[in-house]
């Protein structure tokens, strides 16, 4: 197995969401790979967790990526916060990424999480992805 395809992944990934229309209609440039210190306000959209597996096999090296993009939002009620987490599932599902290093080989919605956090004022969905990619 090699890790090595996980920054290309990543990026490719951002670069995705920034460029998802549908998404700039909704949070504008708020796509954060690292959410900006201190609050943060309105709705955003975050890359969060991660975890690898080796996919290697007889053809060559390879990993399956499972990892987070989380939608928060201080608007009330799931409403805003579901609408942004459909465009992020539309820009992601299937998608046809370009990486820097390595092959995306598919992209898959595996479940999300929607709940209240911070005393209930703050709403969050966690949209899990699979991206099986080969070196």
């Amino acid at each position: 197995m090699s890790y090595g395809v996980a920054a290309a992944l990543q990026a490719a990934v951002y670069q995705r969401l920034m460029a998802s229309s549908a998404l700039d209609a909704l949070v504008g440039s708020a796509i954060y790979d690292a959410v900006p210190p201190g609050t943060v306000t309105g709705t955003y959209v975050s890359l969060g967790p991660e975890d690898a597996r080796d996919r290697s096999d007889k053809t060559g090296q390879g990993a399956e990526h499972d990892f987070t993009v989380s939608v928060v939002t201080d608007a009330a009620g799931f409403q805003t916060a579901k609408a942004v987490a459909a465009a992020v599932s539309d820009a992601l599902v299937d998608a046809t990424l370009i990486l820097s290093r390595g092959r995306l080989v598919g992209l898959w919605f595996l479940r999300a999480r929607a709940r209240r956090v911070e005393d209930g004022d703050v709403r969050r969905i966690d949209l899990s992805f699979r991206a099986r990619v080969e070196e």
